[in-house]
């Protein structure tokens, strides 16, 4: 099975082209795909060039690629006509059902998806990413009576990115707490999160995949040794349990899967809607 290019079509940033085909693109596991991105489209110039690349794609390969656009402006999608290739038209697909069953047009306005349509969420995101970074890794815990959630777990497991990644697209408060490893010879939670308990969620990784992690970081020393990882994860696990703190693995799972799955286990409400 050879190498099929896809491309990304959109009059604004591409990024809701480029999560919904991905999205389908996943369940063809044996596949693999060439991937290009062609934003902000919004003139009839723009068009035509994206459909000069597309058909020279085309030609060069022999076989048409795969496209998928959120094109939105009518004139625009018109258009739009490659010569060869399998056109997915995200908003021509969905939006009919949607007219039909709202009785009423939609405004086929572009940037609405990702835009500014509303300062307000725009500030709370700025507000909630700058608590994550001034609360980061233990540095800073006087605002955790803020925090809408504390992140807990080893160096080096996740905390960090995710929650930023509730920040950027909740706009949750999000702390985290580096468990240290007198904290983990104890067993116990230190004393400053012991009263935001019912806030705080643990999160866990397999031994192999902290262990590669850490030798990026630091290849030399203890801090990324098996035998250190090991205990660490497993003395970090006992923690939660012995304090009933929920807690996910992150070895395998995506920044959005995690904060997905934290936001649907805590009930933390969402400031904002991406």
């Amino acid at each position: 099975m050879g190498r099929r290019t896809v491309f990304f079509i959109s009059d604004q940033t591409g990024v809701t082209a480029e999560t919904l085909g991905q999205s389908l693109l996943t369940q063809f596991e044996a596949q693999e795909f060439d991937q290009v991105t062609l934003p902000f489209l919004d003139t009839i110039d723009k068009v035509d060039q994206a459909l000069v690349e597309i058909d020279t794609k085309a030609e060069l390969q022999g076989v048409g690629p795969i496209i998928f656009s959120t094109l939105v402006q009518d004139h625009l999608r018109e258009r739009f006509i490659p010569k060869k290739g399998l056109l997915i038209d995200f908003f021509d697909t969905f939006l009919p059902s949607l007219e039909s069953e709202l009785h009423a047009k939609s405004s086929h306005k572009s940037g609405r998806a990702h835009g500014l349509v509303d300062s307000g969420h725009y500030d709370q995101r700025i507000e909630a990413t700058n608590f994550a970074l001034n609360n980061d890794d233990g540095t800073r815990t006087r605002d955790y009576d803020r925090a809408d959630i504390i992140l807990v777990g080893v160096s080096r497991s996740g905390k960090t990115p995710t929650c930023l990644y509730l920040a950027l697209t909740y706009g949750v408060y999000a702390a985290n707490y580096p468990l240290s490893e007198d904290e983990l010879d104890a067993g116990m939670l230190p004393d400053v999160l012991m009263p935001h308990l019912h806030k705080i969620y643990g999160l866990t990784i397999d031994a192999h995949r902290l262990q590669q992690i850490r030798r990026g970081r630091r290849p030399t020393g203890r801090y990324s040794t098996m035998q250190q990882v090991s205990f660490e994860v497993r003395a970090a696990e006992a923690l939660f349990e012995r304090h009933k703190i929920m807690f996910v693995d992150t070895t395998r799972s995506s920044i959005e899967e995690l904060a997905s799955t934290i936001l649907s286990n805590t009930g933390v409400e969402r400031r904002i809607r991406p």
